[in-house]
């Protein structure tokens, strides 16, 4: 459930921000989803940043002093992890001594997170306040959660790390070199591909609550893993969306607070990467046992 609510955020989060910009594929999307939304990055928009955001070809002396800035975000997103870390390391130490008592913990982090989540969503100006309490949250539950697959599985938090920041300085990488380019096509596809597995986890969270068995879907076959490794790969390619919502903010002058609305949309995406990333592992190893 904690992952569905992690695809959730994600595929609500791009489907928000994209329904406030403008874009040729906006046609396209509202037929292939029924929702009237447009698909341009809101980054991209001076409204998706509340006014604030500098015409392209407009002088310098229209952007707004406090601006959002590359840097800025990088210094929030750094803040953020070490909250989520701090956040972690309570269940973490609680797991050790008796698994029962991080379980209120676990649940107030899912809850929590996911109203904060929504919070900052629909409200970015609180961006500020909500994300380092989003970022508390989201700490909690994968503290919890690490340490139930580090009790079945030793050593495996580690390697879910590793590949996590090695999969993020990979897709900052090939995003700076131009290997990947953040196209409206690019976009559309990775906002549906993200939406689709959103609808995918929320039906068979259903199908479950009525006793319907979709148990390849988390299975150790290689159907499940298979599934697990496209899952993977959509939630990395969501980085290179954050990564040009960034830039582009920083590029039009979006206010100041459009730093930690930044920095929290890359946390998401890096919760749900890690998340997914946790659960390939464990299939992977249990086919050892």
């Amino acid at each position: 459930m904690t992952v569905s609510s992690s695809v959730a955020v994600a595929s609500m989060r791009l489907f928000v921000n994209t329904s406030r910009g403008g874009s040729s594929t906006a046609p396209a999307l509202r037929y292939a989803s029924g929702i009237m939304m447009r698909t341009a990055n809101p980054a991209l928009s001076s409204k998706s940043f509340g006014g604030f955001a500098r015409p392209r070809g407009g002088p310098m002396s229209d952007v707004a002093p406090a601006a959002m800035t590359v840097q800025g975000t990088v210094n929030k997103t750094a803040i953020l992890l070490l909250l989520v870390i701090a956040a972690a390391a309570w269940p973490w130490y609680l797991a050790s001594r008796s698994p029962e008592a991080m379980m209120p913990f676990l649940l107030l982090g899912v809850i929590g997170g996911l109203i904060t989540a929504l919070v900052t969503i629909f409200k970015k100006e609180w961006a500020p306040i909500t994300s380092p309490i989003y970022a508390a949250c989201e700490g909690l539950v994968l503290g919890a959660i690490s340490a139930i697959y580090e009790m079945r599985f030793p050593g495996i938090v580690f390697q879910a790390m590793a590949l996590t920041f090695g999969t993020l300085g990979v897709m900052l990488v090939t995003y700076k070199t131009g290997a990947i380019k953040a196209t409206e096509n690019f976009k559309l596809g990775v906002i549906a591909a993200t939406g689709a597995i959103a609808l995918v986890y929320f039906a068979t969270f259903l199908l479950q609550m009525f006793g319907v068995n979709v148990g390849f879907m988390h299975s150790a076959g290689w159907l499940g893993i298979g599934i697990s490794m496209v899952v993977v790969v959509v939630a990395a390619l969501n980085l290179v969306l954050d990564f040009d919502f960034i830039e582009q903010g920083a590029k039009q002058g979006a206010p100041k607070y459009m730093e930690w609305y930044g920095a929290f949309g890359l946390l998401v995406t890096l919760v749900w990467l890690y998340l997914e990333i946790l659960r390939l592992l464990s299939k992977l190893n249990s086919r050892r046992d």
